[in-house]
């Protein structure tokens, strides 16, 4: 869903960083090369149509966007974070502690002046969007400053991000490019075993969450935010992988963009048999609590009559658990309980 921008940083503060660290560029993935060091740095990933090299690990990193944060905390790198920006919702369960040390500098997505006051020697983004122009800064800019720069493979993995809007995927994502980040961050700050554990971890978990649960027969509109234009999933983003994990159709999945802003009366016209309603924090759409948007389809005449809104069929996700991050999974898991509350589960 729609990620928020910053000037250039001067030359005082090059000398001030006296970072090791450098990036150029590549080929879209989210792949490590093998590295010759014996310590395992250089280590070189090939990012999103970049080459990065990360020449020790990371002591100060920024992660702008709440994904790969929660990533960070999961690996326990907490004390290697200087700073995160750009949330939509609470922490994830179990990470508020490790959260509480990391300085947070904006509530939705920073300048990069806010960041580089931060001295990091790594930033990190959930779409290339953030660190672009109109975000918070094209990565070329970190890079000049010999800042490497990362950003989830599943954003360009399968993904034409040059159009407006969020984007549009040429193939479905799958959790093996969210798995990918976690391998590639796990290797940039020398755990690699915590990586290899977390993702064990995430695939258990979508295992456990879609047994015995069979969808097929049952229609899902996944909606983000925004109750005038509202943004709703497409075919194949993160809610894709929920919808094939648990055999639903997606009433929407016959277009190919990400967060499509799909009129109301052609929502009730599909009528779909649940409604998965993001349950957000932030204030920069109209809905965003779930609360919200529930008051609005129970008032609002082409929606109330629909079937999900008159039985009250509805699964609350956090905005982390519809967007292509470690929380997928805790989506697939609240839909297939929602499934199995409502008697759909098959």
């Amino acid at each position: 869903m729609p990620p928020i921008s910053g000037p250039a940083r001067s030359a005082a503060l090059l000398t001030a960083m006296l970072l090791p660290l450098t990036a150029c560029g590549g080929s879209p993935s989210g792949k490590a090369e093998a590295s010759g060091a014996a310590d395992g740095y250089p280590v070189v990933l090939r990012n999103c149509g970049r080459t990065v090299t990360v020449d020790a690990a990371p002591r100060r990193a920024v992660s702008v966007d709440q994904g790969t944060t929660e990533i960070l905390l999961s690996l326990g790198l907490q004390d290697r974070m200087a700073a995160t920006a750009t949330w939509t919702d609470p922490v994830m369960k179990g990470l508020e502690k490790a959260n509480e040390g990391v300085k947070r500098i904006a509530d939705n997505r920073p300048s990069s002046e806010k960041v580089l006051d931060q001295e990091p020697d790594f930033v990190a983004a959930d779409f290339e969007s953030t660190l672009a122009k109109g975000g918070v800064a094209p990565r070329e800019q970190f890079e000049e400053l010999g800042v490497p720069t990362y950003v989830s493979p599943a954003d360009c993995t399968a993904k034409d991000n040059t159009k407006d809007g969020d984007g549009v995927r040429t193939g479905a994502l799958t959790m093996d490019s969210v798995y990918d980040e976690v391998r590639d961050l796990s290797r940039v700050f020398g755990v690699p075993e915590r990586g290899e554990k977390l993702v064990a971890g995430l695939r258990a978990r979508i295992r456990e969450a879609a047994d015995g649960v069979d969808g097929s027969g049952t229609s899902v509109l996944y909606w983000f935010a925004n109750s005038e234009s509202p943004y709703l999933a497409g075919c194949c983003g993160a809610p894709g992988i929920i919808t094939r994990e648990l055999g639903l159709k997606n009433v929407f999945d016959d277009t190919h963009e990400e967060w499509p802003q799909i009129n109301w009366e052609t929502v009730a016209d599909r009528n779909p048999d649940l409604l998965v309603i993001g349950d957000l924090t932030r204030k920069s759409q109209t809905a965003e609590s779930a609360a919200g948007k529930i008051a609005f389809l129970e008032s609002n005449p082409v929606t109330k009559t629909m079937d999900a809104v008159r039985h009250k069929r509805y699964v609350l996700l956090s905005g982390q658990a519809m967007n292509p991050t470690i929380r997928t999974v805790e989506g697939v898991e609240l839909v297939a309980a929602g499934l199995r509350a409502s008697g759909l589960a098959g």
